[in-house]
């Protein structure tokens, strides 16, 4: 893997824990928000908070794609869980919330596990095909369809 597929799998743990807890704490700001009220949602995306934590997850959501089009979700997504021990870490130290010995040890148990699931390869071997490919295999169908 190159250093730059290693640096969007950084990107995607980083982008999602500073979205989530940036969204989390203009939140608390903002307080409760009901759908049936769209006033209070427009005014929740209006703290900065919120809207940084939104750029943020547009930000993971674009690495997370890109990841996607070089390697399986099987390997990405575990690739990534990092970003629950950032989480945490931003959650117990940033937003001073408690995040109790249980929900400590989930995040251990969690991140082993992925460690063992990630140790695979980043793709499955399939070769993508080209648009002259895929236009040349619809008319061979197409063809023997007809014949």
């Amino acid at each position: 893997m190159t250093f730059r597929k290693y640096l969007v799998l950084v990107g995607v743990t980083i982008f999602a824990a500073a979205g989530d807890s940036l969204l989390s704490r203009g939140m608390k700001e903002v307080g409760n928000v009901s759908l049936s009220h769209l006033s209070d949602v427009i005014l929740a995306i209006l703290n900065p908070w919120v809207a940084a934590g939104i750029v943020l997850l547009l930000g993971f959501f674009a690495a997370y794609m890109t990841a996607l089009s070089w390697a399986d979700l099987t390997y990405v997504l575990p690739a990534t869980s990092l970003g629950y021990v950032l989480l945490a870490l931003a959650a117990r130290f940033l937003l001073h919330e408690h995040v109790s010995p249980t929900r400590w040890l989930g995040i251990v148990l969690i991140s082993s596990g992925v460690g063992f699931v990630a140790g695979g390869p980043p793709r499955t071997h399939v070769t993508p095909h080209t648009d002259a490919q895929n236009s040349a295999r619809n008319a061979l169908v197409i063809k023997s369809r007809n014949s």
